[in-house]
C-alpha cells in the first residue's frame, strides 16, 4: 500500500509507505531509550519529534485511507468519491498496527505538549525544570562555545559581535559583544540588530522560536550579518528554516568542546554546524574552513 493521500488541510502526503511505520515506530523507541540513558537531551527531543511526526502520518493515512465510508449522491447512490477501498482488517495485517493503537495514537496527538512529556520521561522533565530555557547536555549548567570559535567570528565581524542574542552575564567573560540578551531580557520581545552571534538554547521549542526570530530579523533587514551555532540536526524544520535564509553553513570537523563555568568538558553525541546570513559568504568560509567543510546555499 502507498501512493499519496490527503492530510488534514488539504496538504498531500506524498508517497507514503504504511508498512514501514512500525518498523520506524521501533526504531525511534530505541532512540528514546538510548538517549534517556545517557541522558543526551538534544538526541532524545529529536527522536520525540521524530516519532510524533510518523505517528501523525500513519493516523492521516489511516484517516483517508482505511474503512468505507459512503455518503449518497445526488440521486441517492453512494458516491465512489467517497469510498476508502482499504478494509481495517486489511491495514492491520499489511501494517501490524490495530485500529486500537491509531485510536491512541489519535487522542495522545491531540495534546502534543502532554505527549511529549510522558516520552521525554521523569529525568528529562527534571533536568528541564533545573535549567530553564536554556539546554545543557547533563540538566545543571550553561555551556559555553570556546574562544576559537567566537574568535573567528569577531574577525568575520571586524572584530566586535555587536549583539549576543541569547546570552548570560556569565558568558559575556567570553564572547565579550557590545550588547546581550539575557533570559529576563526575552530576547523574543526585543528588535535584533546589526552583526548578531546567536548559540541558542537547544530544548524545544525553544530552539526552533530563536531560529525563527532570526529569520525574520534577518528578512526586515534589522540583522545585516549573523552567525548561529547548533547541532547539525538536518532533519529538523528549524534547522531547514535557517538554511533557507543562511548564505553558507559550516559542518563542524569533529564535535564542539562546550564547557561550562566549572571548567567541565561536555560530550555531545552528534557534530554542530556554524551557518552564516549575509552577503559575505566567501570571508565566512575563509574564516570557518578551518573548523569543518563550508557548503554554499544556492537559492
Amino acid at each position: 500500500m502507498s501512493g499519496a493521500v490527503q492530510r488534514g488541510g488539504g496538504r498531500e502526503v506524498a508517497r507514503y509507505e504504511p508498512q514501514a511505520a512500525k518498523t520506524n515506530d521501533a526504531k525511534a523507541d530505541a532512540v528514546i531509550e538510548y538517549a534517556k540513558k545517557v541522558r543526551d537531551w538534544p538526541t532524545l527531543e529529536a527522536a520525540v519529534d521524530e516519532k510524533l511526526e510518523q505517528q501523525a502520518e500513519f493516523r492521516d493515512w489511516w484517516d483517508a485511507s482505511v474503512g468505507v465510508r459512503q455518503s449518497p449522491g445526488r440521486s441517492g447512490n453512494k458516491s465512489n468519491a467517497d469510498q476508502r477501498s482499504i478494509s481495517v482488517a486489511v491495514a492491520e495485517e499489511e501494517t501490524q498496527i490495530t485500529q486500537q493503537q491509531v485510536s491512541k495514537w489519535r487522542s495522545r496527538l491531540k495534546d502534543i505538549p502532554k505527549y511529549k512529556a510522558l516520552l521525554y520521561g521523569v529525568a528529562y522533565n527534571k533536568a528541564m525544570a533545573v535549567q530553564g530555557s536554556k539546554e545543557v547536555f547533563t540538566g545543571e549548567n550553561e555551556w559555553y562555545t570556546p574562544d576559537i570559535y567566537l574568535d573567528a567570528v569577531r574577525e568575520l565581524f571586524g572584530g566586535e559581535i555587536e549583539l549576543d542574542a541569547a546570552s548570560s552575564d556569565a558568558a559575556q567573560k567570553i564572547v565579550r559583544a557590545k550588547h546581550h540578551f539575557t533570559k529576563v531580557d526575552d530576547a523574543m520581545s526585543k528588535e535584533w540588530w546589526g552583526k548578531v552571534w546567536l548559540n541558542p538554547p537547544y530544548s524545544q521549542p525553544d530552539i526552533a522560536h530563536f531560529v525563527s526570530k532570526l529569520v525574520g530579523e534577518v528578512f526586515n533587514g534589522n540583522v545585516k550579518e549573523a552567525v548561529l551555532l547548533t547541532h547539525n540536526y538536518t532533519d529538523t524544520a528549524w534547522f531547514h528554516e535557517a538554511a533557507s535564509a543562511a548564505s553558507a553553513i559550516c559542518f563542524t570537523r569533529g564535535r564542539v568542546k562546550f564547557y561550562n563555568a566549572a571548567g567541565e568538558v561536555a560530550a555531545p553525541t552528534q557534530g554542530q554546524a556554524f551557518a552564516y546570513f549575509g552577503k559575505r559568504w566567501a570571508d565566512f568560509a575563509a574564516h570557518f574552513e578551518n573548523h569543518g567543510f563550508i557548503v554554499r546555499v544556492s537559492r
